[in-house]
């Protein structure tokens, strides 16, 4: 059994000891904040710059609840989920999930994500980056279409899946952002470090693989080569219409058959991937002219850019009863359009993090405010917190994910520290963070490994130590 810690007016008792006075209570405190990494020897990968800059933002952090949790959580990535090796002499780096033994393209961006400010200084660790980006082009080149990869031709348990499923793939579920994340990883890490030695002849025929993907996904002429089924209780884990997804008319937009959380979708055109793939492909097209290379697919990656830009613009806003105008989370083309948020990103909350809109635009602040109200069928209040949640995991379980994202877009600080107290009050002294926990009982969660929840909080305290040193003065 578990050995739980409790604090009861100024006396600890743990495993039935108590100790009392002033100085023991400091020292029951320091013995309850024991870090929870595992022992340098033990992690696998180290990182010096991580490290200091551990240390040096817990100096600027009251609480020591929250000290405690952004150490636990912020290096969590690179203690262990990376797998880093070379491979012909150039880096590769796998990346699982965490208790998933998998690689999802959008994880694996989003956990090494914070780290980028800190390669500069750290050679070791933008080798580890460059070998996220070479085993991204990887995975695309083996099957655009697929969201998670094996490390080898291994196989998983989906491949019975009804799908042109390989045995380098873990599970072949269409979605946007999963190529967009790789596109934002190659980009920002060449306009960190300068570097563009990964956008190699490979990483040229993955871009034109993505440019090629999400034009067949426009579905203008068919509905394209992607079809999903699977033999399931769960609605969300397979798509109907033969495998192809309830119908669309086409208007521009991309298709995305499955969101962020892995669900599939209900109207087809997910409005907030379809505005990271604005961003993304915009990002591309930079790329390729500094590079100076594939001319014509610049201009087909900028071409699509607007085209899908304009079609978000006719298609993806309406006038909402309560709000004025926001954002549809999905549509169809027809007319039709589905009203909600879900907590996974790209999400419509976290659009301005995506670089998709600014933060102060009045229809962002007005979907924001539809969001994190009652009419948005997924966000829920409860005894310990507020938040999104979504139908991956199901009814009154809030994700951690939301309450960091809603943190991250805010310029309110009274907000800020809100969501950084509901954080506190959730992790079920645990020190991680968890994929859901439910609005009344945060010690029913799920996932107690989930390394992009755990690396998303900690680029929430390591963003508030440059910005906002206050706030982490009085929570």
């Amino acid at each position: 059994m578990e050995r739980r810690t409790f604090l009861r007016n100024s006396v600890l008792f743990t495993g039935g000891m108590a100790l009392t006075g002033v100085g023991s209570i400091a020292s029951a405190q320091n013995l309850r904040y024991v870090s929870k990494r595992p022992v340098k020897s033990d992690r696998n990968f180290v990182s010096t710059s991580v490290d200091k800059i551990i240390d040096k933002i817990k100096e600027q952090i009251s609480n020591p609840e929250l000290s405690w949790m952004f150490e636990n959580c912020f290096p969590n990535t690179l203690d262990t989920t990376v797998l880093y090796s070379e491979d012909s002499g150039k880096p590769d780096t796998f990346v699982i999930t965490g208790d998933i033994n998998a690689m999802w393209l959008r994880d694996s961006t989003a956990q090494v994500w914070p780290y980028l400010p800190l390669i500069s200084e750290d050679e070791k660790l933008k080798n580890l980056f460059r070998g996220v980006i070479n085993r991204q082009t990887k995975c695309v080149l083996i099957d655009p279409y697929a969201n998670a990869f094996n490390k080898e031709a291994e196989g998983s348990h989906w491949e019975s899946d009804n799908t042109e499923m390989k045995p380098e793939l873990h599970e072949r579920k269409w979605e946007i952002d999963s190529l967009c994340y790789t596109i934002r990883l190659a980009y920002h890490y060449w306009k960190t470090s300068g570097d563009d030695s990964c956008f190699d002849a490979k990483w040229e025929e993955a871009a034109e693989l993505i440019v090629k993907t999400f034009k067949q996904q426009q579905r203008k002429e068919n509905r394209g080569p992607y079809s999903f089924e699977r033999n399931t209780t769960r609605p969300y884990d397979t798509l109907p219409g033969g495998g192809y997804g309830n119908p669309v008319n086409p208007i521009g937009l991309i298709v995305s058959s499955f969101r962020p959380s892995d669900d599939a979708t209900v109207l087809p055109f997910l409005i907030p991937s379809n505005y990271f793939a604005v961003t993304s492909l915009r990002q591309l097209t930079e790329i390729l002219t500094y590079l100076g290379v594939k001319e014509k697919l610049a201009d087909q990656a900028l071409n699509l850019a607007k085209e899908v830009e304009t079609a978000l613009t006719k298609y993806a806003i309406s006038d909402h009863m309560n709000y004025g105008e926001i954002l549809a989370f999905e549509v169809d083309g027809f007319g039709n359009k589905l009203f909600m948020d879900d907590a996974n990103i790209p999400s419509l909350l976290a659009l301005p993090y995506l670089g998709a809109m600014d933060s102060s635009d009045v229809l962002y602040q007005n979907t924001r405010k539809f969001i994190l109200s009652a009419n948005n069928p997924w966000f829920y209040k409860g005894k310990y917190a507020e938040g999104i949640g979504g139908p991956h995991v199901g009814v009154d379980m809030i994700w951690p994910m939301s309450i960091i994202m809603r943190a991250m877009t805010s310029s309110d600080e009274k907000e800020i520290i809100s969501c950084l107290r509901m954080l506190i009050a959730t992790h079920a002294e645990t020190g991680f963070m968890h994929e859901t926990f439910h609005k009344n009982n945060p010690e029913n969660f799920t996932r107690s490994w989930f390394a992009w929840a755990n690396t998303l909080f900690g680029e929430l305290i390591f963003k508030l130590s440059r910005e906002r040193p206050n706030v982490l003065a009085v929570v």
